[in-house]
């Protein structure tokens, strides 16, 4: 292996590797929810809070930060007493909504298949177990 191709897959290894990351970033549990949320318009985070169930502060705080980070939420402060805070989808955010927003409806609209294939499977799984035991 040459020099050269040894260094095309080092970048094609880092390359891949943040990719991963933003896509492990942007498919979690809660940045889902809270890019949802932010999705109807700049949002404080006691709303966001509210709109995303089971999330903790830690948790919000955190994916907010990282989502910003990634540049896809725009953190506002207002100076004003207390500061007001809101955060907005930024461009590329919105895009990636319209995804997000495809894969939920596609997710609500074949939940019932996924279910019926889910208990086939666990009932066949069960079955062999049976004939084996």
């Amino acid at each position: 292996m040459t020099a050269d191709s040894r260094d095309r897959n080092q970048r094609s290894g880092d390359h891949a590797c943040r990719l991963s990351e933003v896509v492990e970033r942007v498919s979690g549990k809660w940045s889902i929810g809270v890019l949802l949320a932010a999705s109807h318009g700049p949002i404080r985070y006691t709303e966001l809070e509210r709109a995303v169930p089971g999330i903790s502060r830690r948790m919000l705080t955190l994916t907010l930060r990282n989502l910003e980070r990634d540049g896809l939420l725009a953190r506002t402060v207002y100076s004003t007493v207390p500061p007001k805070v809101e955060y907005a989808l930024t461009d590329i955010a919105a895009e990636l909504c319209e995804a997000l927003t495809a894969l939920t409806d596609w997710a609500q609209r074949h939940e019932t298949a996924i279910e019926l294939a889910r208990q086939a499977y666990d009932g066949a799984d069960e079955s062999a177990a049976q004939k084996a035991g």
